[in-house]
């Protein structure tokens, strides 16, 4: 089950967004930050929860599975809390929470730039930048910044996404912030459902075209998925990768497999994996978490 929060603890959260505003900025400024970006074994694994803040509610059957707040928060402060899990990738309301129920200390945060491609929407590619910003993110004091870009040849809301998120990328570079860019090809079937490009070239695209955005390229890191031919899509590449979870499947283990085959690869660094780990099918966090950290560490060990 996931980590409890009391009630008194969810009542001193209420009253505290209720009373004390100011809270915020002194949790972010007091927070004890890690070391670096990665672990003792120079791998990075992250649990994903700005999924919300671009109306994506669902997980699995479940269509408001991430609607209920105190749950979230209760399965990410057990995923937060498990051995090898480094930290977060959160939309300001979720980091700031967190923060305030401090689950956050020591721990990596990076914070989710451009939610405004909201889930469903006509406009969804373009994805406006609603949340961080860079000049936030230095402020905060968190580890760096996380933006989506969604590519489609034949929807003219790709271009200026591209365009702010290259400008995020030099902005963060300005202030030596990491850029997380999760760069993912899509089209348009005959329903007009958008759906993910999963090909090896399509795949490959997306990570030369963000991998050339912005002023340097020196602070840019790459969110991808898993793959068929993982060293032909990774190896166009040289930034550090992390993989990402996408949306759950119905097997756990073909999950894990899935991801597994990608960490092999040489510029593969982590893991960011959001609801296949927080909603698993039997509703236990910890062990689907532990799972993943495990398969992160025999890779690690692998390369």
């Amino acid at each position: 089950m996931p980590q409890q929060i009391s009630d008194d603890e969810w009542r001193r959260l209420l009253q505290t967004r209720a009373t004390r505003p100011e809270a915020v900025a002194e949790a972010y400024a007091q927070r004890r930050r890690p070391a670096g970006l990665l672990s003792d074994d120079g791998t990075i694994f992250l649990v994903a929860a700005d999924h919300p803040a671009r109306g994506s509610l669902a997980s699995g059957t479940d269509a408001m599975a991430m609607a209920n707040r105190r749950g979230l928060l209760e399965r990410l402060m057990t995923a937060l809390s498990r051995p090898g899990v480094d930290g977060v990738l959160g939309s300001p309301d979720i980091v700031e929470e967190l923060l305030l129920l401090g689950a956050l200390e020591g721990r990596v945060v990076v914070g989710s730039m451009n939610r405004g491609g909201l889930d469903g929407a006509a406009w969804t590619m373009d994805d406006r930048f609603t949340g961080y910003d860079a000049a936030s993110i230095k402020a905060c004091r968190l580890e760096g910044g996380k933006m989506l870009l969604r590519i489609d040849d034949e929807d003219a809301g790709t271009a200026p996404t591209i365009h702010a998120c290259a400008r995020a990328v030099t902005e963060l570079a300005q202030h030596k912030l990491m850029a997380m860019i999760e760069p993912l090809p899509y089209h348009r079937d005959t329903s007009g459902f958008l759906v993910l490009r999963k090909d090896t070239a399509s795949l490959a695209r997306a990570v030369t075209v963000a991998s050339a955005l912005g002023t340097t390229s020196a602070y840019t890191w790459l969110k991808m998925p898993s793959c068929d031919e993982p060293e032909v899509v990774y190896g166009a590449t040289s930034l550090p990768c992390v993989v990402l979870g996408g949306v759950p499947g119905p097997d756990p283990e073909a999950d894990l497999a899935s991801w597994g085959r990608t960490l092999c690869q040489d510029s593969v660094r982590g893991l960011v994996v959001g609801r296949t780990l927080l909603y698993p099918p039997d509703g236990d966090v910890a062990r689907a978490v532990d799972a993943a950290a495990a398969l992160l560490a025999r890779a690690s060990r692998a390369t």
